[in-house]
Formats: structure tokens, sequence, C-alpha cells
């Protein structure tokens, strides 16, 4: 099996042209479920039944992986015996049978509105660093911004007289978000009373500067969003795309149209954006379930 696997990677990348991370993904994946067939008494991939591909995905979903996950491997799996049935390797192909598997909707983390509060809350204001940080928390808030948009903020982007920050997303293409006054009295403290002491001297366009001077990097504001979390008592995983996640959800709760948070997510489709409507649902859900007296 794995010289077969093998033989087909190289297929993939000379004739795909796939990048080296899809090759390792589907690597890894054909690798598990060769493994799954042998357990299963498949010695080889013209041994494998549709019964054993059946009780291959069955597995993954008990196992608890994501549904991206499950769909890849059958994926990789379909592919493979392609290739096999046209190189002359395998007759049958047990994987003719097989449906995409419909995605099921897993449904973003989200900090409530006091959570929030708290995690904004928790930088000190008192010095250099805190006032950084407390501004990098109020617009990526604000805006829902991606931290890569928001590490790579130039001071030209920002128009605290008007009110909006314009920023660079997939794709290249630009948006503009309105910011709210807090961010902007945020993002004012930061640039009159920290970032001259970060800048050492130095001329830089971009926004936001670590301690040295430097633009800061992804990871650097990772740590720090996890000491944040921390300090203000959220016990859970909070990452930067849970703010983007929570600047959607509470628009929508408030009773934002769903276009205009499509464009200030900056999705190019609203169906990317219509998963936060189930949020929302499930918000609606659970205040049913609280106050409605035969609940």
């Amino acid at each position: 099996m794995e010289q077969l696997i093998e033989e087909y990677l190289r297929f993939l990348a000379v004739e795909r042209g796939l990048a080296e991370n899809s090759l390792a993904a589907y690597g890894r994946d054909l690798r598990r479920t060769a493994g799954y067939f042998k357990q299963a008494g498949a010695g080889s991939f013209q041994e494998v039944s549709r019964g054993h591909v059946a009780r291959l995905l069955l597995t993954l979903r008990e196992e608890g992986l994501a549904p991206r996950t499950v769909s890849r491997h059958t994926s990789s799996l379909r592919g493979l015996y392609r290739y096999l049935l046209a190189q002359g390797y395998a007759k049958e192909d047990p994987t003719a049978h097989l449906e995409s598997p419909s995605p099921w909707v897993r449904l973003p983390g989200v900090l409530s509105q006091e959570e929030v509060k708290r995690l904004l809350a928790a930088p000190p204001t008192s010095n250099t660093l805190g006032l950084r940080d407390k501004a990098m928390l109020e617009l990526l808030y604000a805006a829902g911004l991606r931290v890569s948009e928001l590490v790579t903020l130039r001071l030209s982007d920002v128009d605290l007289e008007v009110g909006y920050v314009r920023c660079q997303g997939k794709g290249g293409k630009d948006r503009v978000v309105p910011l709210g006054r807090d961010a902007q009295t945020a993002v004012r403290g930061y640039l009159a009373d920290s970032r001259p002491h970060l800048q050492r001297g130095r001329s830089s366009p971009v926004l936001f500067l670590s301690r040295l001077g430097w633009p800061l990097t992804r990871q650097g504001f990772w740590k720090l969003l996890r000491a944040y979390a921390t300090a203000a008592g959220i016990d859970r995983r909070v990452t930067p795309h849970t703010l983007r996640h929570s600047f959607a959800t509470h628009l929508l709760e408030g009773g934002a149209d769903l276009r205009a948070v499509q464009a200030m997510l900056g999705h190019a489709d609203i169906s990317t954006t219509q998963i936060y409507t189930h949020v929302s649902r499930a918000h609606l859900k659970s205040i049913y379930d609280r106050y409605h007296p035969r609940a």
C-alpha cells in the first residue's frame, strides 16, 4: 500500500502541481486509511470493499474528527482509486457509491458581551505596552479584523476624525469598517502616549510596534491575547478569530443586517457570513428556554 501511495503522491506533485502542504495532508490521510484497512483485514487497496470504506468513514466520525477532515479523507481516497483504475492497479472502485458528505455546521466559538468587556479591560493602561495592547484589542473587536490584518495596519489606515479603519483582506481586497468611540479613544491614547516610546527614534509606517520598535508579529499578539484572556478569568481557548466571531455575532444579535456584517467582515460570499445566523438563533433559543413559561 505504501508504494502505491508514494506513486500517487508523485503523480499529484508532477501532473497536478499540488503544493507541498497539500501533498503532506493527502499522504497523512492515505496512510491513516491504509492502516485502518490493514487492521480490518484488507492487505492491499485491491482487497478493499465498499463495506471497508463505509466502516472507515463511520470510525472517523466516531473519533470526533472535524467534518472537513472526514471530507478530505473521502476526497483523497476517491482520487487514489481513480488513479489506480487509470493505471490498471485496480479493477473496481469501492468509493464509487459514496456521496459527498454533507457538511454539518460547526458554530464558531464566541465570547459573551460580559466576557469581551472583561477582556478589553485586562490590559493595564498605566504603562506603554498596556496602552498598545488595549488599543489592539479594542480595534480587533470593534472592526472584526483578522489578526494578519491587525498587525499589518499602517498609520494611514486609521482615520480617527471620521472614525473608520481601512484594511486589506484576503485576495488583496480593501474594505472600510467603522470604529466606535471606545476603539477611537484607545487608539488615540496609544498614538499619544505609547507609540512614540516604542518607535525608539525610528520611523515606521506600521501602526502597532513591538517593544523593540519593529512591527508586531501574529505569534506575538496571540501570546498577549492568551495572557489577557487568563487575566480576565476566561477559562476557555480564546484566539484572535474568537473576537472576530464575537464581533459578527454581537452585531447580528443587536439587529444588524446580514449584508452589512458581510461587508464589514470582508466575506466574498454571504454564505460564509450566514454561519453567524446560526449562532444568533442559538442565542434566541437560549433566551426562549430561559424566559418562556412553557419552554
